[in-house]
């Protein structure tokens, strides 16, 4: 990978090269299984690789462990488990990826960069509670059925990181009906109208 950092973030040159080789795979991959959208592809460094790896920056200090729902091509969490490998070596990595071909993926991913992470196979709703200190997501769903995952997975303690566009606005009203949270809206790097919420201290209305 061209950046000589990413988000701001300082990293060797391992990790960018782990980056790197996870971008040619993508390009190999994305023909049969459509990881991310073909007009995207030849800006894919910008549109998925930094606007993910942003979120690295808003990880709280302590967290140990994290859970990326509907992890797809690996936006953000193949992303932050390659940066964590580095930077937070101690960072437990779960991803969650319903498609046995994406999962199989992200599989390849891991191995061929030898990064530790786990991926499970199956829909969100359906794994034991996982207990972990952070959730993100991206592209995946509306934000109250987002809660609802977070609600699941997080340790009580534990706060979200959800990547979201023009419309998170309306969004926070719609999950403001069925949730109760505290949050931080920080504006996107790659995109003026787009934020990561930060959400924390989630229960039920």
């Amino acid at each position: 990978m061209s950046l000589s950092s990413i988000a701001g973030l300082d990293v060797s040159r391992e990790t960018l090269e782990r980056l790197g080789h996870y971008l040619e795979l993508v390009k190999k991959w994305n023909p049969r299984i459509n990881l991310i959208s073909a007009k995207t592809l030849s800006e894919a460094e910008n549109r998925h690789f930094y606007d993910s790896a942003q979120v690295f920056a808003l990880l709280p200090k302590h967290a140990k462990s994290l859970v990326d729902f509907g992890s797809g091509g690996g936006f953000p969490g193949l992303v932050l488990a390659i940066i964590a490998t580095e930077l937070m070596p101690e960072m437990n990595i779960t991803l969650i990826e319903a498609d046995q071909r994406k999962a199989s993926f992200l599989r390849t991913v891991l191995r061929e960069t030898s990064v530790s992470a786990t991926v499970i196979a199956k829909r969100i709703e359906q794994i034991e509670p996982l207990g972990c200190d952070v959730a993100t997501a991206r592209a995946l769903a509306p934000l109250p059925l987002l809660c609802n995952f977070a609600y699941r997975h997080l340790q009580p303690s534990g706060c979200a990181l959800f990547l979201k566009g023009k419309t998170w606005g309306k969004e926070l009203e719609d999950a403001h009906t069925e949730w109760k949270f505290e949050y931080t809206a920080h504006t996107s790097q790659t995109d003026s109208d787009a934020v990561i919420l930060h959400l924390r201290d989630l229960s039920h209305d």
